[in-house]
């Protein structure tokens, strides 16, 4: 999804917007993107240790002892502000990708499937009438005709 430091300015956009841990920005990303991107720990803790070498975050003083938090300095506020233009393009991307999902999902088809393959069963189970197998074939074929008049 991200290349070079892409990641990095995605990262210090959702810190600035407020001090998070490394679970909080994963959940976050996954929310922008709808589920097409879910970056993983082994990307997210890296890049935040990253940062705070970098002096971009730090880790405010708090009583969750169970996770980081993570803050933006001023050194990661004024290098979000040089790079603006490039962090509303890739949150733009995000969500270009959570549209693009939502217009090709296909578990409506999925559903319906499956929802043929159980009424298959059911009707066609041993002994089935000949005339009622031969009719759920011809419905079956009338289907797939129709399905790819859709493609032209």
């Amino acid at each position: 999804m991200f290349e070079g430091g892409e990641l990095r300015l995605v990262l210090l956009h959702l810190i600035n917007e407020e001090p998070r841990h490394g679970y909080d920005l994963i959940r976050a990303i996954e929310g922008l993107s709808r589920g097409v991107y879910v970056p993983s720990p082994g990307v997210i803790y890296p890049t935040l240790t990253l940062l705070k070498d970098m002096g971009l975050v730090g880790e405010p003083d708090t009583t969750d002892t169970q996770r980081k938090l993570f803050a933006i300095t001023e050194q990661g506020k004024a290098l979000l502000a040089e790079n603006a233009k490039a962090v509303e393009g890739l949150l733009r991307r995000l969500g270009e990708a959570a549209e693009l999902r939502e217009r090709t999902d296909a578990a409506p088809v999925r559903r319906a499937m499956q929802n043929l393959k159980s009424v298959l069963f059911d009707t066609l189970s041993p002994g089935a009438d000949k005339k009622v197998v031969l009719d759920v074939a011809a419905l079956i074929d009338e289907a797939a005709q129709k399905i790819e008049r859709l493609r032209s």
